[in-house]
């Protein structure tokens, strides 16, 4: 098993940037298929109280307010895992409900069920959905948009909706916030979860549109900047770069990073089309994590592929730089 994906559950309708999570289908597929071909359907996600045991008495003393939340094994019968812990208000959001959830969306906007898995041992759950149509920048580069959900089962993060759009050229997860629009909407687990999550699967309808207008916005001005080569990587230096008096093992790390950087920027075949731009730029930075960056574990696309749905850090990061240098 790797570090950080749950190889007991995954499906997925095609093989796409972060899609390495799932196993593929070949076809779309409906929540009631994600459920079954990704083993995410009766998990039965629950709260145990927690005990510890006095040593000197041998008696098993209950810890006031602390819980496990657990599940019953997708694959292993009679086994149950432990997947965290919570406090007693934390509220349990099945599977089944993430589901439901986004039927919501299927119906109102027209999307489609394409990624379904779990993460680091069914901890965290994903479900994608193909947004129709696509948007097509400078006229030149066509980019896809996607409805996420991700919910944790182990305490560490909300419930969360967000707007991806996947650049097709290169598979880039496109997952940052475009400035003056979020791509997310978050709930907390806590009492009233399960009224939010309703009323917020149809909230994400205008938030995608508002966020996609704003991408598409920006897009076309990073697309009509022009950036040379060393320009690209004067900016690449200042921001990533190290210190001389760093240790060799690093200063030696960063170089490689930043090599590999400038060659998309400069050579990578995904960039015909959009060369010499601050929209190149960035989707150098973006492939470059997507699919180059050093990950731990021994399946790194996987890793990778959980990284591009769940850590935005560096992309927003990466969309700061080109937007400076846009003067944007």
């Amino acid at each position: 098993m790797a570090d950080c994906i749950d190889t007991t559950a995954g499906v997925s309708a095609r093989e796409d940037a972060w899609h390495a999570l799932g196993t593929a289908l070949d076809h779309t597929f409906t929540a009631e298929e994600a459920m079954e071909h990704g083993h995410l359907g009766g998990w039965d996600v629950r709260k145990a109280p927690v005990f510890t045991i006095d040593d000197k008495s041998g008696l098993t003393i209950p810890m006031p307010g602390r819980y496990s939340v657990i599940r019953d094994n997708p694959i292993v019968p009679k086994q149950v895992d432990v997947l965290g812990s919570v406090g007693g208000a934390y509220q349990i959001i099945q599977n089944e409900e993430h589901a439901d959830l986004l039927n919501t969306l299927v119906d109102e906007s027209g999307a489609h069920f394409e990624t379904a898995g779990a993460i680091d041992e069914g901890r965290r759950v994903f479900i994608t959905m193909k947004l129709p149509g696509f948007m097509r920048i400078g006229g030149v580069d066509r980019v896809d948009n996607y409805i996420a959900a991700v919910n944790s089962h182990d305490g560490s993060a909300s419930f969360v909706l967000m707007v991806t759009p996947i650049r097709i050229v290169c598979e880039n997860t496109l997952n940052m916030a475009f400035e003056g629009a979020s791509n997310m909407f978050r709930v907390r687990h806590t009492s009233g979860a399960h009224k939010l999550l309703v009323q917020q699967a149809r909230e994400t309808l205008d938030l995608t549109f508002a966020y996609l207008e704003g991408f598409q916005e920006q897009a076309e001005q990073l697309i009509n900047t022009t950036m040379t080569q060393i320009q690209f990587e004067e900016i690449i230096t200042k921001a990533f770069g190290v210190e001389k008096d760093a240790p060799a093992a690093t200063v030696t790390r960063t170089e490689n990073k930043l090599d590999a950087m400038a060659r998309l920027f400069a050579d990578a075949n995904t960039q015909e089309g959009i060369r010499g731009t601050a929209w190149a730029g960035l989707n150098a930075l973006t492939e470059w994590a997507d699919h180059f960056s050093p990950v731990r574990g021994d399946d790194r696309d996987a890793s990778r592929a959980a990284k591009a749905i769940l850590d935005p850090t560096f992309k927003n990061q990466a969309l700061s730089l080109m937007l400076t240098a846009a003067g944007l």
